[in-house]
Parts: structure tokens; sequence; C-alpha cells
């Protein structure tokens, strides 16, 4: 399902199988979860694309000529070399590429990823089990860890990321605070807060109830503008800060972690050719966990 231009449906057409290159694996794509990345991205709220692309960056597969089942996920490649690459922060590379947006992605047969940038999947996770993992999952378990120890924890905007936090949340001993379009504006003390949803405004929401040295994690790629709000809020050495993709060390981390706490994850399965249907859903507000195109 091919991306010619932003603001368009995607294309179903046939295209050549890729060819892996030195250090890639070519992958048999068993299925790819739906991120609202992916209608960021359709949507031109992200810009320059490349296009023609093939969308989708939760993928899993099997490696063509081998046994392995690998995840593929939205970090595809980083120089190694710049500042940020050597100081353990190569989600902040500046050439990096991405899965689904700068780099061919899973809404296909098959795929091309750099190895070293692929997980191994679980074996006690089906292919569908396991998809939602590969962005909400681990763009999620990096905004929680930036929580810090925070005892009490708000989610505001109730995804498939909030529902895959929640479990580790609660495993930790925390307690977690939902707030969805009906209780967006309710006042309760936290100890941090991450903003799910792509609304500015939750992050004012947030800092009203965020007790003094807490933190209000945004945890989108893209966000409409914050409202000004009075310095108050802010005061209190509360913070505010970005979570800006993932690392390899988020994913050996995560991965670990659910080796012993199995996450159950909500799906709703669209095969290829409905990949459109499955995006208008998620725009429109109506899938219940995550959508997942089945190849």
């Amino acid at each position: 399902m091919v991306l010619d231009r932003q603001r368009a449906p995607l294309s179903m057409r046939e295209v050549a199988t890729p060819t892996a290159g030195d250090g890639q694996l070519l992958i048999r794509v068993d299925c790819c979860a739906v991120c609202r990345t992916d209608l960021h991205v359709v949507d031109g709220e992200l810009h320059d694309p490349k296009l023609p692309l093939i969308i989708g960056h939760q993928i899993v597969g099997r490696v063509v000529g081998e046994t392995r089942r690998v995840g593929v996920p939205w970090l595809a490649w980083t120089c190694g070399v710049c500042v940020y690459c050597k100081s353990g922060r190569e989600n902040l590379c500046d050439r990096a590429l991405f899965t689904g947006y700068t780099a061919d992605g899973g809404y296909a047969e098959y795929a091309v990823a750099d190895a070293r940038y692929c997980f191994d999947v679980p074996r006690d996770y089906t292919s569908e089990e396991a998809s939602p993992l590969l962005c909400a999952g681990l763009i999620g378990f990096r905004a929680y860890r930036m929580c810090g120890e925070a005892q009490r924890i708000g989610f505001y905007g109730y995804g498939s990321s909030a529902r895959i936090l929640i479990q580790i949340a609660r495993d930790d001993g925390r307690e977690v605070v939902i707030f969805t379009r009906d209780n967006a504006a309710e006042q309760t003390p936290l100890d941090a807060a991450i903003i799910f949803a792509p609304a500015g405004e939750l992050v004012v929401n947030a800092l009203r109830n965020v007790v003094k040295g807490g933190v209000v994690v945004c945890a989108g790629i893209h966000m409409s503008d914050i409202p000004s709000f009075p310095y108050e809020l802010l005061w209190g050495e509360r913070v505010i800060r970005s979570v800006a993709n993932l690392t390899r060390e988020d994913g050996r981390i995560f991965f670990e972690r659910i080796r012993s706490l199995r996450i159950e994850t909500q799906r709703t399965n669209f095969p290829l050719d409905r990949a459109n249907e499955a995006l208008d859903a998620l725009r429109a507000g109506d899938i219940q966990g995550t959508a997942v195109i089945t190849i």
C-alpha cells in the first residue's frame, strides 16, 4: 500500500520485492500495527517524507531464509558518529532514518531493515500480539521511564500506549489516573503525567495537576500548539519534556521486561487491502486498542 502524496489515500500496487544490502534483513511481513504517527505522515503533519512511500513501523515478520522472527521499530538507522550517537542519544541523530517515514515500512508483503535496529520477538507472543509493542510499547515505555519514581501518574489519552503501560505501572505498584475527553480538565494531584493525545491544551491541564517537582512528558511526535499559561503553573521545579523516537537500549530493556511480564494487547485486524479503512477508523477514534494490518 503506497503513499504517493500526502493528504491522499494509499494505493495498492505491485512493486518489486526489496533487496537486502549488507547488514540488512529481508523480512516476510506477518503484520504491521497501525500507529497515530502513520496518520501524521499521511495527513501531512510530518513533513518531507520519502515519496512514494510504504508506511508502517510496527512490523513483525520472519527473516527470509531463517527461522528467526523479528520486530522492526520506528528507528531505522543512525549515523553512529555524531555527538548524539556517541553520547547514548542516537534517538536525536540528525541523520537518522525512520521506518515508514524516510524509509519504506511494513504495509507490504516484504520489508528490508537494518539488522542492528531489529529486535527478536519473544516466542510466547504471536506476531499480532507483538506488533503494537514496536512503537506503542517502546515509545510509551521511554515516556514512562522519564517519570522517574513517580507513584501517581496521569495518562492523558487512553490508546494503545496507555493500555500497555498501565500493565507495567500496576506491576510496579504505581497508581494510574486515566484522563479522556470526558474528564480531561479534572483536577487531581499527580506526581507525573504522560500526554498521549496530540492536543497541546492537555499540557496545561496536566501542569495544573502535577505537584511540585513533577514532570509532564509529551509522548507524541506531533502535537497541536500549547496554549500560553501563567508561570505559576510551571514554578515549583515542575518540568515539561518531550519524547523523541527511541534508542536500541530502550528496546533491549523493554523486551527484557516483557519476558517476565506478559503484556496483553487489544487489537482489530484489517487485511492489507483495507489499510485505508484502518487509518480512517483511527482518525475517527473508532479503534479500540490497536488496528493491525495483517498480510
